[in-house]
């Protein structure tokens, strides 16, 4: 099978009429390196391209806030699966930057199954977010999508070059609602995020990290 290239970006491979077989032939090719895939109702997009040093910054300050937030919540399970791959074969596939399960029945990787989600077996997470370094139309789009139609109950969207979170949680009708503060991480407005982006300007991501986790601790 041969995807076509968006002239703009050759890294990127795009097809809105492939199968899931198309998906496959990508996903499981013996030599071809992906990034990122996602396949949904014949769309399939996937990313040749390896991660910057500002998608990589931005991506383990999220993973460190969700461990600050577990820190001040030691009763709460969570466990974090970002980049893990997550299917519901012949339908969906995804990548998230982000995958966090709060709670119960938390999938274990058990020896001798497939190195990724089965959502046949296995409940969605309860929180997925996208870094957008040069993707943020489609995570607000696309992507955004795929997330509402397997059930998801909040999405982040990290814009690094603004700075800025798009926060979403799912609705009763199944689209997603934006909001100033998380439900799956109760008591950690968006906004905060947006301050702790900020400070990458000048510090470092451990050192924003650990200014979030004060922040938080002040309104315990």
């Amino acid at each position: 099978m041969v995807l076509a290239s968006k002239p703009a970006t050759p890294s990127i491979l795009e097809r809105h009429d492939a199968t899931w077989q198309d998906y496959l032939t990508i996903c499981n090719h013996p030599t071809l390196d992906w990034q990122k895939i996602s396949f949904y109702q014949g769309w399939l997009w996937v990313s040749m391209g390896k991660e910057g040093p500002e998608h990589a910054s931005v991506s383990d300050l999220m993973t460190a806030i969700f461990f600050a937030w577990a820190f001040l919540h030691p009763d709460v399970p969570l466990q974090s699966y970002g980049r893990c791959l997550i299917e519901y074969p012949e339908t969906h596939a995804c990548a998230p930057d982000l995958v966090l399960y709060k709670g119960e029945n938390i999938p274990r990787y058990q020896a001798g199954e497939p190195r990724r989600i089965d959502l046949r077996f296995q409940r969605p997470p309860d929180l997925v977010g996208e870094i957008a370094d040069t993707t943020l139309s489609l995570d607000l789009d696309e992507q955004k999508q795929l997330y509402a139609s397997l059930g998801i109950p909040e999405y982040w969207v990290i814009d690094v070059k603004g700075r800025r979170v798009f926060a979403f949680a799912l609705a009763e009708d199944g689209r997603y609602r934006a909001i100033a503060q998380s439900q799956v991480l109760a008591g950690l407005p968006i906004a905060l995020l947006e301050q702790t982006l900020e400070r990458l300007a000048n510090e470092t991501n451990t050192a924003a990290a650990n200014w979030l986790l004060q922040q938080l601790q002040c309104q315990a």
